[in-house]
């Protein structure tokens, strides 16, 4: 069984399967077909059969994709499609086993954030010129982003009425509608305390509106708007935009917690995850970067 008769005969075997008996959609099946046909090209390039492939060619051929990359929803897709043709091929008598038996999820391959640094950190908050109102803005909503790990939806959203500034925190709702609360630190407070009394707009239909950070009309500043304003300070603080957004400021936010042994379940806490296993990558990205720095600097490494 050679890998052309895999992509002449078993692919639109499967395909067919999946469009009458599972009653997939149109889309879903040409996703099938794209992920498998890829697969195909691998076999055939390695002149492997489909009859004789084994976990390890599966698992390199993900590798590959993934260091090509592939997104982990992409991999959890892939692996969706090798698993459902190898299942119909085991089920048909076609293959003499499934080398997808025991595949692990990709969802849960670590992927490593980006963090900035401490000090990169320090460059992007100082890089707004907060003598301007629009710097006196971007230099809080920074603020606000790294100091509290929020999302980009919870910084636009914020209201005025979720600042306990002289209590030390803010009152954050975040996914579902979950409300947390989350420390700011008193460096942070002055710098929104300062938009607030200086360059948050006062004679203009803004000036009642509830937001924080007030966008047209009645409505709050625009997630876009927030984008511009990080890659706008990634360029003055020299930075490249790309390694810059809200979500990397959050990671660092999480991991310089993390990296001074801030108490994970207090960490979980304030990002609003669901799930401690979702925090607990930021263990692993100390763990990369120690890594890192004794391969660089370790005479034996």
């Amino acid at each position: 069984m050679g890998t052309q008769p895999f992509l002449e005969r078993h692919l639109p075997l499967f395909l067919d399967y999946l469009a009458v008996e599972k009653g997939l959609a149109e889309n879903s099946i040409e996703a099938y077909r794209r992920d498998l046909s890829a697969f195909g090209a691998f076999l055939a390039a390695r002149g492997l059969e489909t009859g004789a492939v084994g976990r390890d060619d599966v698992v390199r051929w993900l590798g590959e994709r993934r260091a090509a990359g592939a997104s982990p929803r992409s991999l959890a897709r892939a692996t969706s499609a090798l698993r459902g043709l190898y299942g119909f091929l085991s089920g048909e008598g076609l293959v003499p086993s499934d080398p997808t038996a025991d595949l692990e999820n990709p969802r849960r391959w670590l992927v490593l954030p980006k963090v900035l640094s401490r000090d990169e950190v320090e460059r992007l908050l100082g890089a707004p010129d907060p003598e301007t109102p629009r710097g006196l803005r971007d230099r809080a909503l920074l603020e606000l982003l790294y100091a509290c790990g929020l999302r980009v939806s919870e910084l636009s959203g914020l209201p005025l009425s979720g600042l306990r500034l002289e209590d030390g925190f803010v009152l954050v709702k975040g996914k579902g509608g979950k409300e947390r609360i989350v420390p700011i630190a008193d460096s942070s407070a002055r710098w929104v305390k300062r938009w607030i009394e200086e360059g948050r707009p006062r004679k203009s239909s803004a000036a009642s509106s509830p937001w924080l950070f007030p966008g047209a009309g009645r409505q709050p500043i625009t997630r876009q708007t927030v984008f511009l304003a990080l890659k706008a300070a990634a360029r003055n603080a020299g930075l490249p935009e790309e390694a810059v957004s809200p979500h990397v400021l959050r990671h660092a936010f999480a991991t310089h917690l993390v990296d001074n042994d801030a108490d994970l379940r207090a960490v979980q806490m304030m990002l609003g995850h669901a799930s401690i296993a979702t925090t607990e990558i930021y263990t692993h990205v100390s763990r990369a970067r120690v890594r890192r720095v004794y391969d660089r600097t370790h005479p034996r490494a």
